[in-house]
């Protein structure tokens, strides 16, 4: 071990500084923001919340909020704890290797990369038609969706070559101003209540029932992704044992409140008897419609700009976790070696970046080429490139967390300190077995997510993209396990790979 102290400003591994992530660009504020992002509350309370309402029939959304924020905060106790002993930048695929084994590594790292891309890639849909209803109202121009949104994927490859720090400024600033344009409308709502006045039937229990629970579970889940992509950053934030955790435990504890307060808020604005019918009536203007009558046109516009922002916002933040995850994976072997260097200017994973843009701009132009409806028709950019994406994305997420739960319990266990960590052991068990069900009701209910017909081949085919990157993935380590031994072993290590081949490199000297 030497005796000098590293520079605290780089990461200095065996294989150079090229083969590592900055060290000390995000604390704790700068890596909140970052992850906060991804949940990008304009999308949630405007997109996702009506279509509980009104297409699935819950009535008790603010509650089921409540319900997963605690579901989530248990999963976040063990994994929390987890990110003490483990700094990757794959994080759910090198806890779930560090846990279950390698080989079960690699099949959550090809899930992780979908998962995410397919979240990603689907936000440019929605972009896209929001922007292009933006032009056609205020510009009197139409121009098609794809457009917008090939032009959205091109600045978001340009700031993923930036330093991440920069990039949390930009989230940052989207982020903060969303937010509070969102609680003012909570206010807004809750000052001048519907006909129903200041009603608390929302977190009755008895509105939780109705077909479509399952289907709402995914929904309102989706809406909590982002707290677990903190220790995806945790080479570049500055005390990662701390500030880690500190952050996911931020990340859930806002999302379950802000979340809960804003659902109970739009509730109140329409009336929880008339929520359903309002909201599957008008959708994402459902929103819109209730800003406008309390605070009047221009706000409504400029609520109508934060809600491309802030999903922009999000892009930017699933464009991050990505190109990391590419990263880690191209470090550990399971990539090719390119994508496992960074930009020598700026830190960046700039392989990843790129893979990350040209898969976007490349499943972009593929539903673009589908689209034969005029501009105003949400069908293939919403109902189709958004929902299809997104959902499958979600799903894939929905199964990480089980496994990684799980993961976390093997990891202890294996280890010797199971006694010592019963108590986060035991949280991370309930918290997976709840996910699991998710998982199941998820699937169950594929058809009603994706918005399509009894016996449509989407029902299966969709999720089957993340039972095939499942896998594929396992197949993948199974392959390394006996074809390339090395590369197999140092999945889910990261850096501490580079001391392994350091060690097996000065081996023969030792004879």
């Amino acid at each position: 071990m030497s005796t000098g102290r590293a520079s605290t400003s780089e990461i200095n591994t065996y294989k150079g500084q090229e083969r590592a992530l900055r060290a000390n660009r995000l604390g704790t504020v700068g890596l909140l923001l970052s992850v906060l992002a991804a949940s990008a509350p304009m999308l949630v309370v405007a997109g996702v919340m009506p279509t509980v309402f009104g297409v699935m029939g819950i009535v008790g959304q603010p509650l089921l909020f409540v319900i997963l924020g605690v579901v989530l905060t248990l999963f976040s106790i063990g994994y929390a704890e987890m990110s003490r002993h483990v700094h990757n930048a794959g994080a759910f695929y090198a806890y779930i290797a560090r846990g279950l084994g390698p080989t079960a590594g690699a099949g959550a790292s090809v899930v992780a990369l979908v998962a995410y891309s397919a979240m990603q890639v689907g936000i440019y849909g929605i972009l896209g038609f929001e922007v292009s209803g933006l032009f056609a109202t205020y510009l009197d121009l139409t121009v098609a969706w794809w457009v917008f949104a090939l032009a959205a994927a091109a600045i978001v490859g340009l700031l993923g070559w930036l330093k991440i720090d920069l990039n949390a400024k930009v989230l940052g600033v989207l982020l903060l101003v969303e937010c509070v344009l969102v609680v003012i409308f909570d206010i807004a709502a809750i000052a001048d209540p519907g006909k129903e006045g200041l009603s608390m039937a929302a977190f009755n229990p008895d509105m939780l029932t109705g077909a479509g629970l399952g289907t709402a579970l995914c929904f309102c889940i989706a809406a909590f992704v982002g707290f677990e992509q903190a220790p995806v950053y945790a080479e570049e934030t500055s005390r990662p044992n701390i500030v880690v955790s500190r952050v996911m435990f931020l990340a859930v504890g806002y999302a379950a409140l802000f979340l809960a307060f804003s659902a109970w808020a739009v509730t109140v604005a329409a009336g929880p008897g008339s929520i359903v019918a309002d909201a599957g009536e008008q959708g994402p203007g459902l929103l819109f419609g209730l800003t406008e009558a309390r605070l009047g046109a221009t706000f409504t516009d400029v609520l109508h700009v934060l809600f491309v922002t802030g999903m922009f916002a999000a892009l930017l933040s699933f464009h991050n976790v990505v190109a990391r995850y590419a990263f880690a994976m191209g470090r550990e072997g399971l990539l090719p070696a390119a994508f496992g260097r960074t930009n020598k200017t700026s830190g960046a994973p700039a392989s990843g970046s790129v893979l990350q843009s040209a898969v976007s701009i490349v499943v972009i132009i593929a539903f673009a080429v589908t689209d034969d409806k005029p501009a105003d028709d949400p069908t293939v950019p919403v109902l189709r490139l958004f929902t299809w994406m997104g959902n499958v994305g979600a799903l894939g997420v929905i199964v990480l967390m089980a496994a990684a739960a799980f993961a976390v319990i093997a990891f202890f266990v294996r280890r010797g300190a199971g006694r010592a960590q019963a108590p986060r052991l035991v949280a991370s068990g309930l918290a997976g077995v709840a996910l699991l069900a998710i998982a199941v009701y998820t699937v169950k209910d594929f058809d009603v997510l994706v918005g399509a017909g009894p016996g449509s081949a989407l029902s299966w085919v969709l999720p089957g993209i993340i039972v095939l990157a499942l896998v594929g993935g396992l197949v993948y380590g199974a392959v390394l396990r006996s074809a390339r031994p090395d590369v197999h072993a140092r999945i889910g290590l990261g850096n501490e790979a580079f001391q392994l081949e350091r060690a097996a490199e000065s081996e023969p000297a030792r004879v």
